[in-house]
């Protein structure tokens, strides 16, 4: 029997496939793929968290279920962090939940206050999971602009205004995936002061706090007056300890926000694996130097990504955060869309990135490329860049055919 599921068939096809594909068959073939594709960072996690999960795991006793909300010790750790870098108090017990990453966590709380045909407002472009686990959720998604600016309050102001029914929440991400802008605490109180009149929640998530490279560190939302009443942040340990695979994070804020998810989440898992809680602990509480190493690590990327780019007839601009940067289309190219460029960057330059159009409409005029190889394999990518462009300069002048480059 085949049947149509509705929840699936609001979902459209995962962009990243194609190119997926393409990469696999690719190495398959025995070509060397430099893949600036997935945020997955390359970096081994800190000695001293995996040793603290060899020596929690050790003990049977932390072989049983966990607790859904987080153990005491991680919530109480991750309360500290926010006192420490934010100047926040938080309340472990009712204002902080333990998540499996940042992405489980925003899908269950989309679960846990969407009704069908709720408005969600939500950045366009933006990272797939804060568009889509509300869709999954039967809400409606309504776009807004990324960049914090007069325009964003502007657009925010015509979709409250004119959305029926009135929007539900609004989601922020600063430092931003894809597009790596940042916001300041003014923007922030702006929004909140907003919110809180019109009765609207908003879901930040900050998972790049730590990856920033130019300027002060940036803010919470917590950190504004009264954001607590109508915000709740997500934060998750992948990026600034190296743990991706490790799949923990944490929420804070807004109580009944955390009520709600801890609520949903008691129905759906048991926590995250008790050695992996005990390790985050000791990530959060422990030595920072393995944070500023990762930082520094991702600035010099970044430096000789630009550099080496440039010099390769390829403009982007320096992020300022993230463990990306976000790269116009070339204007050669401007007519393909991101995702026939990435096909053709992969084909002709062996050089894997992530069309913009995955992360929206909006998006489609750039790729982004990931920061999750070394330096000297950046400059390799740039030379193969450059040929490639060279190939494409002599087709279109009339030297070589020009569909020879671009099938």
């Amino acid at each position: 029997m085949q049947q149509e599921f509705h929840r699936i068939k609001r979902l459209p096809p995962y962009v990243f496939n194609e190119v997926n594909a393409m990469k696999a068959k690719a190495r398959a073939a025995g070509e060397d793929i430099i893949d600036f594709g997935m945020g997955n960072p390359d970096s081994p996690t800190p000695p001293h968290i995996v040793e603290k999960l060899v020596e929690t795991v050790a003990d049977p006793r932390t072989h049983r279920y966990s607790a859904s909300r987080g153990i005491p010790g991680l919530r109480k750790a991750i309360a500290a962090y926010y006192e420490r870098r934010f100047g926040v108090e938080i309340d472990p017990e009712s204002e902080a939940i333990v998540t499996l990453g940042s992405k489980e966590g925003l899908a269950n709380l989309a679960s846990a206050i969407t009704s069908p045909g709720d408005v969600i407002l939500v950045p366009n472009p933006s990272y797939p999971i804060h568009q889509f686990g509300f869709i999954i959720a039967d809400g409606a998604v309504r776009n807004i602009p990324v960049i914090p600016d007069e325009d964003f309050f502007t657009a925010l102001d015509i979709a409250v205004t004119q959305s029926v029914p009135k929007p539900t929440a609004v989601v922020l991400n600063y430092p931003n995936n894809p597009t790596t802008a940042m916001a300041d605490l003014d923007f922030y109180e702006r929004v909140v002061d907003y919110c809180r009149h019109h009765k609207i929640y908003i879901l930040s998530d900050l998972a790049y706090a730590e990856v920033y490279f130019d300027g002060p560190p940036p803010p919470s939302i917590l950190q504004v007056k009264g954001a607590r009443d109508v915000a709740v942040e997500f934060t998750s340990m992948s990026k600034t300890y190296s743990m991706p695979g490790w799949r923990i994070g944490f929420a804070t804020g807004n109580k009944n926000l955390i009520s709600a998810l801890s609520r949903i989440k008691s129905y759906l898992d048991y926590g995250a694996f008790t050695p992996i809680q005990v390790a985050a602990t000791a990530a959060l509480n422990g030595p920072q130097d393995c944070v500023d190493q990762m930082r520094q690590l991702y600035r010099e990327r970044r430096d000789v990504l630009i550099d080496s780019m440039s010099q390769a007839g390829w403009e982007i601009p320096s992020p300022p955060s993230t463990m990306f940067a976000w790269a116009p289309v070339p204007p050669a190219f401007s007519d393909l869309g991101s995702n026939e460029f990435a096909k053709l960057l992969l084909r002709e330059a062996m050089v894997a990135v992530s069309p913009g159009i995955a992360f929206g409409e909006h998006g489609d005029g750039h790729v982004r490329i990931s920061l999750v190889e070394n330096r000297q394999r950046i400059r390799q990518a740039a030379r193969n860049v450059k040929a490639f462009f060279g190939r494409y300069e002599q087709a279109a002048a009339g030297t070589e055919p020009r569909q020879a480059v671009v099938s």
